[in-house]
């Protein structure tokens, strides 16, 4: 027979191993629901869009769309850089396409643009010139300095795109763009968002 203090001090072993494994088990839960830039591939790479039903379709889409925004920016960033984030992009239809895209667009986007307005001009300016280098510059870490050995990474955006960027109002650009171009534009919204922020605080200094 135990005595009290042996019987006190198995309890307290067993309560620790009790809490131990708990713990594990917690860590083990949150490391796999953990999203991460690995598994919106893996589970890009397993569904076949096109095999899906209607309302199968608007469950993969929105699961899809609520895996790339519980990314970091930066793994998000480059989801989009790579084109991962829209590998379905060509099967959906024009419905489905811009639901994604509103859906998957940074919060605060929408205020940034209107923010980004009534910047003046040279602010304007210098803003997309630094969101532009900045993505360049992560295209660049993705593809192990490419451009530093000679090859010539595709530039975040199109120049015909770009161009328009600079010479028509943002916010008038946005709203009349096709899904398509949203999706162009996207990581350079993205970006332009973080390089205001990073300026002036909430869109602050006009």
């Amino acid at each position: 027979m135990l005595s009290q203090r042996q019987r006190a001090v198995v309890w307290a072993a067993v309560v620790l191993v009790g809490i131990w494994a708990l713990a594990g088990a917690g860590f083990l839960v949150a490391r796999n629901a953990k999203v991460t830039a690995e598994k919106v591939r893996a589970y890009v790479e397993s569904v076949d869009l096109a095999k899906l039903s209607v309302v199968e379709r608007a469950r993969a889409l929105q699961e899809l769309a609520d895996k790339l925004n519980r990314l970091s920016r930066e793994e998000r960033q480059r989801l989009r850089l790579d084109r991962t984030a829209f590998a379905w992009f060509e099967e959906m239809t024009e419905e489905e396409k811009g639901q994604f895209i509103e859906a998957t667009m940074p919060t605060g986007f929408k205020q940034m643009i209107s923010a980004f307005e009534e910047m003046p001009e040279e602010r304007r300016r210098r803003a997309v010139d630094n969101a532009l280098r900045s993505l360049r510059e992560a295209s660049n870490r993705m593809q192990g300095g490419a451009a530093v050995v000679g090859v010539t990474n595709p530039p975040p955006i199109s120049e015909e795109l770009e161009a328009r960027v600079r010479t028509i109002g943002l916010k008038t650009f946005y709203s009349q763009s096709s899904a398509q171009t949203k999706a162009e534009l996207a990581p350079v919204l993205e970006e332009l968002q973080r390089v205001m922020e990073m300026g002036g605080g909430r869109y602050h200094g006009r």
